[in-house]
């Protein structure tokens, strides 16, 4: 029987009356279990592994197990199951909130470790997936897991065959780095290094279709996807010229209904705002992290980073002609963008950093709230960017509701109360002539990054893991044209923040209504991870000095702590079966360079020589629960 895949203890088949399962090595053709083969081999070659009546009687369980999974229906991800994680950051709202409550401030204490499984090495930024028992995990290369949710017991396992080199014109990092996958009915879904979507069967990790998104110009996947109304909705980032598509691909046959893309056009609404710049030298927007999606309004929102060339963006085209009436803007960077999702029309925009110069991305989490705002009750969408500056505005128009500054940066010096639009410091625009250094505040590392903060509905409270870091910076002088990466346009150097005491690690609680920060938990080590915020008012994160905590959510207090094998550079969940909570995070370093960077002022963190990518998983014992 020729396998296309790996597999690892897969489904059950009887033989002559032998229950045996099928076990292949990579596409080498394998003889089920139990049928004849000779009992002594050629010399040196060890005999195949012969099942007895005990493994068949495993195999049968996971087999039972993987078979055992659920479709997940539109009506589940509307309203996902306490115990399960079904997506990114488990609602389509991105809360990262889950109703558990068996692990509280009470007891969150006697936490202990109840199994733990390797996967494949340089995975860093991931997020498990958990349905009926089974958790699914991404591996570095693109290779995908089943586990038994309980105790890591592999049930099926994906590799892809190895791919022609992946180009990436515009974007930085590694190209294996993924930060989510999806699944829908029967299948699971992600995005692979060469710019493909792969559908498995959830059951067997059978390949259910496989559709090329593009070549190098479309740069590469690290969002991950999200599925909404039978569509599986990606961004891209690190793209050539023209922006960085979002793709919607049939969830049934992989087949592509829409494109949109995130650099608007000189010959398209937005097209003069690229400060009289051809469409060939108009580049950035990328979408590094999934999006959400109201069905109340039928939008999807998705946030955009900055402009690869922002030297060409300032200085602008040198025809005085095609420059009039043009704004150095460069629409849609840094931008929350809401879209149709039965078509991709672009139904309105908001831009939170015009004429971003900095690196300083409004590129993460849209979060999707209703606040008591002066007095009324407003669903709003709230970005919040690499200088931990928030604007939440309206859900259903994009008109500008809120903004909160937590104080570390020195970019904005104010903001226009009724549109958000801000107003930059003098000194902070860098000198196109080189003789300036600049201390920038957020540096383009970010005091805010990838890692998602969560929110708790009931309390209007936002839970983010932050760092505090300035970048002393310089620009490096280009000719017109240069296909440098935004890095690459400036020397930069990690600075720490004024009057800082070496802490640049920092938890904060913040109601986004009143602008108060309600609590802030400072440390040394640079918190790394995502947070996940539970209904057992306990909050879990980790950081580049390998500890998992869990923190409580009245005041920051730390409940419980363990240091694991490498820095915890991903997204935590929670998830429970028959009854048992459990806390799982995948750890490996670094899927880019901004933990490295963090490192100048804190080089005493030690990080493992060798990356060993592990997922691992906590729960209470049984007499605590």
């Amino acid at each position: 029987m020729k396998l296309q895949i790996k597999y690892a203890l897969l489904a059950a088949v009887a033989v002559s009356g032998i229950v045996a399962a099928s076990v292949a090595y990579g596409q080498e053709e394998v003889p089920a279990a139990g049928a004849p083969r000779p009992s002594v081999g050629p010399v040196g070659v060890a005999p195949r592994i012969q099942p007895d009546a005990k493994s068949n009687a495993v195999i049968q369980q996971r087999a039972a197990l993987a078979a055992s999974v659920s479709p997940v229906t539109d009506a589940m991800l509307l309203n996902p199951p306490p115990a399960d994680w079904l997506m990114w950051r488990r609602t389509y709202n991105v809360h990262g909130f889950s109703p558990l409550n068996q692990i509280n401030q009470n007891n969150a204490h006697s936490l202990t470790s109840v199994w733990a499984w390797s996967v494949a090495p340089n995975t860093t930024q991931d997020t498990p997936l958990e349905h009926d028992g089974v958790i699914y995990v991404y591996g570095a290369n693109d290779h995908m897991q089943a586990l038994d949710a309980t105790n890591g017991e592999l049930l099926w396992e994906y590799n892809r065959p190895a791919g022609p080199p992946t180009g990436r014109p515009g974007g930085g990092g590694q190209a294996s780095v993924h930060r989510n996958f999806a699944l829908y009915q029967d299948k699971v879904v992600f995005a692979t290094d060469d710019r493909h979507m792969v559908a498995l069967d959830a059951k067997t990790g059978k390949v259910a279709w496989d559709t090329l998104m593009g070549g190098p110009e479309i740069g590469r996947v690290t969002s991950g996807p999200m599925v909404v109304k039978g569509k599986v909705i990606t961004g891209t980032a690190g793209c050539a010229a023209g922006g960085c598509p979002i793709i919607a691909l049939d969830a049934g046959t992989g087949k592509e209904v829409w494109r949109f893309y995130t650099v608007a056009k000189s010959d398209q609404p937005g097209g003069n705002s690229w400060n009289g710049l051809p469409d060939d030298q108009r580049f950035g927007a990328s979408v590094w992290t999934s999006g959400s999606f109201d069905p109340d309004l039928n939008l999807v929102y998705f946030s955009t980073g900055n402009t690869y060339h922002w030297q060409e963006l300032m200085k602008g085209n040198v025809d005085p002609k095609k420059r009039k009436g043009s704004s150095r803007d460069g629409l849609y960077v840094d931008s929350t963008l809401a879209l149709d999702p039965d078509t991709g029309k672009l139904k309105w925009y908001y831009q939170h950093l015009p004429q971003d110069y900095w690196d300083l991305d409004f590129a993460f989490e849209q979060t999707i709230a209703t606040i008591n705002f002066k007095g009324k009750q407003v669903k709003v969408v709230c970005s919040t960017g690499k200088m931990v500056w928030t604007d939440c505005v309206d859900a259903a128009t994009g008109q500008f509701v809120l903004s909160h500054d937590h104080g570390l940066q020195n970019i904005v010096k104010s903001y226009d109360p009724k549109t958000g639009r801000k107003t930059y410091n003098e000194q902070a625009i860098p000198d196109l002539t080189g003789q300036r250094r600049d201390l920038q505040c957020s540096a383009g590392y970010g005091d805010k990054n990838w890692p998602s903060g969560s929110y708790d509905a009931a309390t209007s409270i936002t839970y983010e893991s932050l760092v505090e870091v300035c970048g002393e910076s310089a620009p490096t002088m280009f000719g017109p044209n240069t296909a440098a990466y935004t890095a690459g346009e400036e020397t930069r150097i990690a600075r720490y923040v004024e009057g800082s005491d070496g802490n640049i690690g920092r938890l904060d609680a913040v109601n986004w209504a009143t602008g108060k920060i309600i609590w802030s938990v400072r440390q040394r080590a640079s918190i790394t991870s995502a947070t996940v915020a539970t209904a057992g008012g306990v909050i879990f994160a980790g950081d580049a000095d390998r500890w998992l905590r869990a923190y409580s959510q009245t005041d920051g207090k730390v409940l419980w702590k363990t240091r694991l094998n490498d820095v915890i550079n991903a997204y935590p969940i929670t998830y429970a079966v028959k009854g048992r909570q459990y806390v799982a995070v995948v750890t490996g370093c670094c899927g880019n360079g901004r933990i490295n960077n963090m490192h100048q002022l804190t080089p005493e963190i030690q990080q493992p020589r060798i990356t060993n990518s592990v997922l691992s998983v906590f729960a209470l014992p049984d007499d605590v629960q």
